[in-house]
């Protein structure tokens, strides 16, 4: 005769983590999107680039939102020009000093107003101006074109700089007198 024998355990354990909360972060950012059309109506090309929201966006940004300072819905787009494969956009830079670019003016009137469309309630919720690109005439014999930037006001060195980019490889391109370039602008917001 056999005898069997069963043997069980159960073993529970608890812990606890002190200051547990939950964590909530949020991630910004824009692209620019720079279209290139010749006299003809043809595309010449088309350049795609992500921004750097500089410092004092940022902080205009938050200042806007949270404290409800002096809120201002009117936002104008530039172009930057070199200098050359050395240009930088640093986050520090601002309208009246930014060393690793120059403003691009080359072209009809003064920056151009962005009309931004509603932001999406998804998560990234997204703005931006695809309905209604900003139209820059080239003018004065063209130039080179490195990156485009986002400002508080069209024209001078006193608003707030939001953002700005450089393009990517290939890198600069260079414009002629006649061409348009469409430039759009889209932000997203997203929780991480």
């Amino acid at each position: 005769m056999s005898k069997e024998l069963a043997k069980s355990v159960d073993v529970v354990t608890a812990g606890m983590i002190a200051n547990a909360r939950p964590v909530s972060k949020a991630r910004a950012g824009g692209i620019y999107r720079v279209e290139c059309v010749g006299v003809d109506g043809k595309v010449k090309w088309v350049e795609e680039s992500h921004n750097l929201v500089v410092n004092e966006g940022l902080q205009d940004m938050n200042t806007k939102y949270f404290k409800g300072v002096t809120y201002t819905a009117a936002w104008y787009l530039g172009l930057i020009t070199g200098p050359g494969s050395g240009t930088t956009i640093a986050a520090g830079d601002n309208l009246a000093t930014h060393g690793g670019w120059t403003e691009f003016t080359n072209y009809t009137g003064n920056r151009k107003a962005v009309t931004f469309g509603t932001a999406t309630t998804a998560d990234p919720s997204v703005i931006d101006n695809s309905a209604s690109p900003s139209s820059f005439v080239i003018s004065g014999g063209g130039g080179t074109v490195a990156g485009a930037f986002l400002c508080s006001v069209a024209t001078g060195t006193s608003g707030i700089l939001f953002s700005a980019s450089d393009f990517q490889s290939p890198g600069d391109r260079v414009v002629v007198s006649g061409d348009t370039l469409n430039v759009t602008y889209t932000f997203s917001l997203d929780a991480v």
